[in-house]
């Protein structure tokens, strides 16, 4: 074949390569897992609802939960290799070797599989992995066979749970030191001695091989719970053991002798639900005891005998959920050390009387919630000067007086929540100066003021609630920091002048009216982050908004703003600049007749990252929509009906959030929405969730379930316009070069060639090198020439690190004498990477700089992505002086003009800007 003919064939094989990667859609940025949801849980911290079986870990942020998992590898291919969360639930029969390589980053593995079998590498690779949980939910048990080695490879576990296994099987598992908490939960131990076959390493004494000398134990907490069958411990079966936490809820613990054991030391011991009836004595043999957890039992007294004597370090004893009807007076006396004492959810009302030494002088918290106290007399709690909290919630108090708080001087928690208190009396609070925490909630109240609530001088949390209405006065505390209120029927304020809350950052407000009295009274909240807005629609009115709260939340981080009903009206949000997460929830505002587009709410909150909408009857999302929301992260669309995703919304899938959750989201039946599927399967710049089974509407009477893709699949044609486009271009491209063939001269061909070479290469990453021969061409007039060659040719020309070593052309210089000057600079700007033009009045005025303006506009124009065009102002000029000013605003950024008139910008400044954007161009320039 001639060399033309083979030049004019790649050609069209080249072009026909292109189309053909346009046809596959390779734009499309999203991806999405069958039965698997990848979150971040920096992003929206209620995604907990959306994945019920899978929890975090404190500094723990990429998550992915998969379901219905049956071949492990498939399931993992497309989870992201920096997950650092990973829970699988399904039907595995094996994990094979190495099941989780690559996955480096990973640190909690929740495996809910069923029966399936482990290997001794299984787990290799995990050098991250601090937290590894088999579980299973149905009742007791499966079987589960670990190898002595299984968890060798471990070496940064620090938390091992079972939850539901039995390891009838295994024995002698080797258990790295690292681990601090280890957990048989729900399983099928009949007695403790069956730790040391699971688990020499714990225990002194015992080891998997007999010539290998016992390590320390390092076990901080042993959980045990509801092991039904668990009624003895044996001697010595835990000797050597060294514990701060032993937790054996739920288990038959009434032969259970824990001192014969063996265990030497333990701070905390929970037997919650175990049904005892009495204090075990076997506990107090641990004269260490700081914590005990009796809740939950069938404890009605506490006699004060000998046996009790032990627990002379106890700081925190619940006995919470019992049928106590008194007291344990004699008890409570001989714990000095006592600290915290839970003693809710019993049976000690209806008057609650404390005689003096009741309790240590040393208690800081004393939990009285949901005991049926109806009255509290004067003076009770005097003697408990140290008392920090106190939790009164769940009774049937009904009034308290000046002098039943007193003596409580450094009370700062106080709960009153969900009594029956209608009334307030001045000074009630005037015992407690360090109150900082005041829960109301739930309460009769129908008024409250400020006078009512004096005597705390630092208070900071505020919770007030009303069954029917509350009016409130004068409720102001400048160094209140959050403040929720809640009532049935309506919030009346009463405004004083000035600004109440200059330090509030959080701010609740659940009703169904909001009053403003005086009603041209705006309350200012300068310092607001958080607003949550719950009601009814008479609620959400602009209006009433606009009333009280200012056109402008400055500070305001969080905006969450739910409805309880179909009729809610009109909403406009406030000026926000610094809004990160907005939530907006039953909110019927989109109604055919309504003024108010989802465009316009968005338009005043450019940093957003989260956007949860649901139950907004939305109909339809356009790109207007979505248009600068430049930061947003993550969007949640939930329980939409018929919706309609515009076509036009593909402009956006550069921009789109790295995560997009469809919940309980039915789509319109139309083909406009056919993109959704090629786009939810592509690369993996965007996450997408909840597109795997979709279901869609033909109208607004249609409770059919029809799936969406199987819609588009049978009444959407793919490809026709793509097609009848390729199929004309085609026949445009033999039109345009059967004349060109029929010609003599082919000089053409090779400039064409040329062009698709230089493409074909890009396309693949091939960088093009030897094109250049200079960093910079420096554009100026000769008046200008001192101040170019002694103050701007050092800072780029110098070597690292006084300047940036770049090869600068300078006409002056760099020009050969004869040379033609017009080709030495057009070949000169040709060879450059970028251009840089010092403007001046004299420049101006000068005819080889403005033709080299001109030039270095053709290039910027005539050559996108090959040339940087910078502009210098030495001086003020007026901009409708430079030749295509307005025409090279559109194609020059920001960054590529630099201002040094009248000392607009310092030198230092202007010369690390003019490094950082000629770094850049060379970059680009690179790539």
């Amino acid at each position: 074949m001639p060399k033309m003919e083979r030049h004019l064939f790649h050609s069209v094989l080249l072009i026909l390569i292109l189309l053909t990667l346009v046809s596959l859609n390779l734009t499309g940025l999203a991806w999405t897992i069958p039965d698997c949801i990848i979150a971040d849980s920096l992003l929206f911290p209620n995604l907990s609802s959306y994945i019920p079986f899978c929890t975090l870990a404190p500094r723990l942020h990429l998550l992915a939960s998969c379901s219905n998992v049956k071949n492990i590898n498939q399931t993992l291919e497309k989870v992201p290799r920096n997950t650092e969360v990973l829970c699988l639930q399904g039907m595995v029969p094996t994990l094979p070797a190495n099941a989780f390589d690559g996955f480096y980053s990973l640190q909690l593995l929740r495996l809910q599989l069923g029966t399936t079998n482990i290997t001794s590498r299984t787990f290799q690779g995990l050098d991250q992995l601090q937290y590894l949980f088999f579980e299973h939910h149905a009742p007791c048990c499966l079987s589960l066979f670990l190898p002595p080695d299984s968890l060798e490879s471990l070496r940064s576990l620090s938390s091992l749970s079972f939850q539901g296994y039995c390891l009838t099987y295994s024995h002698s598992i080797y258990l790295p030191t690292t681990l601090r908490h280890l957990t048989m939960r729900n399983s099928c131990l009949t007695k403790l001695q069956e730790l040391q076959r699971l688990f020499p390493d714990l225990l002194l004494g015992a080891s998997s091989t007999p010539n290998t000398k016992p390590r320390t134990p390092f076990l901080e907490v042993l959980d045990l719970s509801y092991n039904l069958q668990l009624k003895q411990a044996g001697i010595r079966d835990l000797y050597g053991l060294t514990l701060h936490s032993l937790i054996l809820d739920g288990t038959p613990l009434r032969a259970l002798d824990l001192t014969s054991s063996g265990l030497l030391h333990l701070h905390f011991l929970s037997l919650v639900g175990t049904g005892i009836e009495k204090l075990p004595a076997s506990v107090t043999g641990f004269s260490e005891l700081c914590a005990l957890d009796l809740g939950k039992n069938q404890i009605q007294n506490i006699l004060g005998n000998g046996d009790i004597l032990g627990l002379k370090a106890l700081k925190f004893l619940s006995l919470h959920d019992n049928h106590l009807q008194s007291l344990p007076v004699r008890f409570l006396r001989t714990l000095p050390q006592l600290q915290k004492l839970n003693l809710s959810m019993n049976k000690l009302g209806p008057i609650l009387e404390l005689p003096e030494g009741l309790f240590s002088t040393n208690l800081t918290v004393l939990d009285l919630s949901h005991n049926q106290l109806c009255e509290i007399p004067r003076g009770n709690f005097s003697f408990l000067s140290q008392l920090q909290e106190l939790w009164l919630s769940g009774n049937n108090i009904s009034s308290l007086s000046n002098e039943s708080l007193q003596g409580l001087r450094w009370l700062r928690t106080l709960d009153l929540s969900w009594n029956q208190i209608k009334v307030l009396k001045p000074g009630w609070l005037s015992h407690l100066p360090a109150l900082t925490t005041l829960n109301l909630l739930g309460t009769y109240l129908e008024h409250i003021s400020g006078t009512q609530l004096q005597g705390p001088k630092m208070l900071r949390h505020l919770q007030l609630g009303s069954f029917p209405t509350l009016e409130i006065y004068r409720l102001w505390f400048p160094m209140l920091l959050s403040l929720e209120i809640q009532a049935e029927t309506y919030i009346q304020f009463m405004v004083p002048s000035g600004e109440p809350f200059l330090f509030l950052e959080n701010l609740t407000l659940e009703t169904s009216n909001l009053l403003l009295e005086p009603k041209t009274t705006t309350i200012h909240f300068p310092s607001l982050r958080r607003l949550t807005l719950r009601g009814y629609s008479i609620f959400l009115s602009t209006s009433q908004l606009q009333s009280f709260f200012p056109p402008q939340l400055p500070l305001l981080e969080y905006f969450f703003v739910w409805c309880r009903n179909d009729d809610a009206v009109d909403l406009h949000l406030f000026e926000m600049p610094r809004l990160r997460v907005l939530e907006l929830g039953n909110l019927n505002f989109f109604y055919e007749s309504s003024t108010v587009k989802l465009e316009m709410l968005l338009n005043e909150v450019p940093q957003l990252q989260v956007l949860a909408l649901s139950h907004l009857n939305l109909k339809n999302l356009s790109v207007s929509s979505f248009k600068g929301l430049q930061s947003l992260k993550l969007l949640l669309l939930n329980s939409e009906r018929a919706l309609e995703m515009n076509s036009n919304l593909q402009e956006l899938i550069p921009q789109i959030p790295q995560y997009v959750y469809f919940s309980d989201v039915t789509f319109a039946c139309q083909c406009e929405t056919s993109w959704l599927e090629s786009w939810a399967t592509r690369a993996p710049n965007t996450f997408v969730y909840g597109l795997e089974k979709p279901i869609c509407m033909a109208n607004a009477s249609d409770y059919s379930k029809t799936l969406l893709f199987s819609f588009l699949a049978t009444n959407c044609p793919h490809g026709t316009e793509f097609w009848g486009f390729l199929t004309s271009f085609s026949l445009l491209l033999l039109l345009i070069i059967l004349p060109l063939i029929s010609c003599h001269k082919w000089s053409w061909l090779h400039h064409l060639w040329t062009l698709f070479h230089t493409c074909w290469w890009k396309l693949g990453g091939h960088r093009l090198r030897g094109q250049f021969n200079y960093d910079v061409f420096i554009s100026y007039c000769e008046e200008d020439q001192d101040w170019v060659l002694e103050e701007l040719v050092p800072v780029l020309e110098k070597a690292p690190p006084e300047g940036e070593g770049l090869r600068l052309c300078l006409p002056a210089r760099d020009f050969g004498i004869g040379n033609d000057r017009m080709e030495s600079m057009i070949a000169s700007m040709g060879k450059s990477r970028a251009i840089l033009c010092v403007l001046t009045g004299q420049a101006l005025a000068s005819p080889w700089c403005n033709l080299e303006l001109r030039l270095a506009t053709y290039h910027l124009i005539a050559r996108p992505g090959t040339t940087c065009l910078l502009l210098l102002f030495l001086e003020p000029l007026d901009r409708q002086k430079l030749h295509s000013y307005h025409r090279l605003s559109r194609w020059l950024q920001k960054e590529d003009y630099f201002d040094l008139s009248q000392g607009k910008m310092e030198w230092n400044t202007f010369c690390e800007q003019l490094k950082q954007r000629l770094r850049k161009a060379r970059k680009e320039r690179e790539d």
